[in-house]
């Protein structure tokens, strides 16, 4: 870890948040300007299938071993979300649901519903695993969702109800199997189950079912070698299928995260003390960060749009909006000209509504409501005897069971981490803890990391754990109640945890905590309310309150400098942009006498709906693509209202690409060459060194 990011982390703790702070704004894709900047969500929400039943859009995604389960979100404009109900409340009976009798559940449970809606009636599909298809039932989407098995599991399946009004499903990885399954959904036709697509045509998993304009279409994912999207279609559903790749490659710039090799599907759960392994990809590979696992949706005008979930480091996998171009009967996502590639920031759907910006859940809570806030989730089945919201009113109250450790302990109460830079604090009120008693705030992943109030015969301490170190650090407790915090940089797959013990100022503690990606949880890091007794009794209790997230990074109202003017550096090699006697954007040396000219300055003027012009401050005119935007086709010319038109992709932290709004490509340069620029770049790489990346810096427009 660099020492200056170090010291940004403590000092964020120690001085920038103190208590009483106001929350800032929880991210929105909204811009509030027409235009909208991916993720959707900057927490986890993976697998996601969503359909339109009449204005409004719906979405589910997977949840396997957090309960509730299968969250319903609803949206007029595909951007802003909110939440509706969960369709599943608890798991089946079992002691792997409720982390009893040794087993457990993690990474697995319910799996890439499907979500659909037919006759009056929403539908929701989804395998738990090992206990066959499950089906969830509602007329109002707000519940309540009836509940129904059928006995068989059915891998990533889709399901399609044709014209004809029959039910077909398709699942499986690579070789794509069709089944009908019973009008009534209560099990599959007997012999009806074939194979429509044989392995080796490139079809993954995560299916996506549809039937438009008469041909039917299957949409999935694969990882393998790395992630990417495919399609299917067909006149007819025994074929002949034809299969392409409808978006590759697309990663907006985001890296592959940290990775835990010791720790794998189904394994144990690591005890303390396990060896871990964690280690960095490389820096452009794909793994399967790019945009997979999604399907499409028409809107009432008929545009087409398409979403898709990505791979985010500790933040988990998380949902993506892209438009879809029709080129030759495919729904490409991207846009013409630049089919297969997504921008990360576009105009919003045209719905013909203007929707405010807004964020699905509410994630602070100060528990004096009768239920908990609807982003929390129980870490397995809880024990619902053992935790309350009513014995100390306006405290959550959390029983201690007895477990052999953090990630064992019942009744862990979760929400999922935001990124990409986010502060959680809570309140521990530690009075009731009896001997063997641990209780407080944690984050849950695999190796996972702790801050919690321990309890001896002796007195109780504060105390610091790093599951990938063993390590841990004790400091004395001068009273009971204590404010706990964590700060998570997801981009950098690091938190640190912090204490305060007088309401004020808070005390860095222990070194930052590595959150690598891992597929024994399967999901991305969760921060979580914990009390358990180590002593293998039921113990005494812990009570929390104020619970409470500050996201660094939710406000993007600046990120834009409409109005400054500005230099534009490139982040593949360092040179900056100047305007050549001949008339086209030139790289120059950072340290020339040229980049500190009036020929290297910009006014960034806003066009609307996230639309920039870029006015060079010497006079020659503005930024403005010519021919088909190869090197030398961005020129210093007279404005004009679309070759002169960029859409700003705000990739946060002063990064950004500029996609024209003419070829739909991006402004860029071949790093080193000393080309001049071009608008003709598909976008970038992970490393985002590959000469579309720009940072900008203001400068006063009289400094030469």
């Amino acid at each position: 870890m660099k020492p200056g990011r170090l010291l940004r982390l403590l000092l964020l703790l120690a001085c920038a948040l103190p208590m009483g702070t106001a929350q800032a704004a929880s991210w929105s894709a909204d811009n509030g300007n027409g235009s909208f900047t991916n993720p959707l969500f900057y927490d986890e929400f993976s697998d996601p299938d969503l359909i339109r039943v009449g204005d409004w859009f719906y979405m589910t995604g997977t949840t396997m071993h957090a309960v509730p389960g299968l969250p319903l979100l609803r949206s007029r404009d595909l951007v802003n979300w909110e939440f509706v109900s969960y369709a599943m409340p608890s798991f089946p009976d079992g002691p792997e649901y409720r982390l009893e009798g040794g087993q457990d559940l993690y990474g697995q449970g319910i799996w890439a519903p499907v979500l659909r809606h037919h006759d009056g009636r929403f539908h929701i599909f989804s395998n738990i695993n090992g206990r066959g298809l499950h089906v969830f039932t509602a007329t109002d989407p707000a519940g309540p969702w009836t509940h129904s098995k059928i006995d068989r599991n059915l891998h990533d399946l889709s399901v399609l109800f044709d014209d004809d009004g029959r039910v077909w499903a398709v699942f499986g990885y690579n070789e794509v199997r069709l089944v009908e399954l019973r009008a009534d959904l209560s099990g599959v036709v007997e012999g009806s189950e074939r194979v429509i697509i044989p392995a080796g045509n490139g079809m993954g998993e995560g299916h996506h079912f549809y039937r438009v304009d008469g041909r039917y279409f299957i949409i999935s994912a694969n990882y393998a070698p790395v992630g990417r999207m495919q399609a299917a279609r067909a006149e007819h559903l025994d074929g002949p299928w034809e299969t392409v790749a409808i978006s590759a490659s697309e990663t907006m710039g985001f890296q592959r995260g940290w990775w835990e090799d010791g720790v794998g599907q189904r394994s144990p759960i690591p005890d303390d003390g396990t060896a871990f392994s964690a280690h960095r990809p490389a820096g452009n590979a794909l793994g399967a960060v790019p945009l997979h696992q999604g399907g499409i949706v028409q809107l009432a005008n008929g545009d087409w749009w398409g979403f898709s979930m990505m791979d985010l480091k500790s933040i988990g996998r998380t949902t993506f909006l892209s438009p879809v171009t029709w080129h030759e009967g495919w729904p490409y996502f991207g846009l013409a000209g630049n089919l297969g590639r997504s921008p990360r920031t576009w105009r919003k759907p045209d719905v013909g509504i203007d929707m405010q910006p807004r964020a699905p859940y509410r994630r602070d809570d100060d528990f004096s409501a009768p239920r908990l806030q609807p982003v929390w989730q129980w870490n397995h089945q809880p024990h619902d005897g053992k935790w309350s919201l009513s014995d100390r009113p306006g405290r959550l109250r959390l029983h201690t069971l007895p477990a052999t450790g953090f990630l064992t302990a019942r009744n862990t109460l979760t929400q999922r981490v935001v990124g990409p830079e986010s502060t959680a604090t809570v309140t521990l009120d530690a009075a009731g803890l009896v001997p063997g008693d641990i209780a407080g705030l944690g984050l849950l992943n695999m190796p996972a990391a702790w801050l919690a109030v321990v309890q001896d015969a002796h007195g109780r301490v504060l105390r610091w754990y790093s599951q990938a170190a063993h390590r841990h650090i004790d400091v004395p407790l001068p009273s009971a109640t204590v404010r706990l915090r964590v700060h998570g940089d997801h981009d950098q797959d690091l938190a640190q945890f912090a204490y305060s013990v007088d309401g004020g100022a808070f005390t860095p503690i222990g070194e930052p905590v590595r959150l690598p990606y891992q597929l024994k949880t399967f999901q991305g890091t969760r921060h979580a309310l914990f009390a358990y007794n180590r002593g293998g009794v039921s113990g005494g209790h812990a009570d929390f309150d104020d619970f409470s997230v500050v996201e660094l990074l939710a406000d993007r109202s600046r990120n834009i400098p409409f109005g400054q003017v500005i230099t534009l550096a490139n982040r593949g090699d360092g040179s900056v942009g100047h305007v050549h006697a001949l008339g086209v954007l030139q790289p120059v040396s950072p340290d020339s006498a040229e980049a500190r000219a009036t020929a290297a300055r910009f006014r960034v003027h806003d066009r609307g709906a996230g639309q920039v012009a870029l006015e060079a401050m010497d006079g020659s005119g503005f930024l403005t693509v010519v021919g088909i935007g190869l090197s030398a086709d961005v020129r210093l010319l007279p404005e004009h209202p679309v070759d002169s038109r960029f859409m700003w992709q705000d990739l946060l932290r002063g990064e950004f690409m500029l996609l024209s709004i003419k070829t739909h490509r991006y402004l860029g340069i071949l790093p080193g060459s000393g080309e001049p620029y071009g608008a003709d770049r598909p976008g970038t790489r992970p490393d985002r060194r590959d000469g579309t990346v720009l940072t900008w810096e203001g400068v006063d427009p009289g400094d030469r």
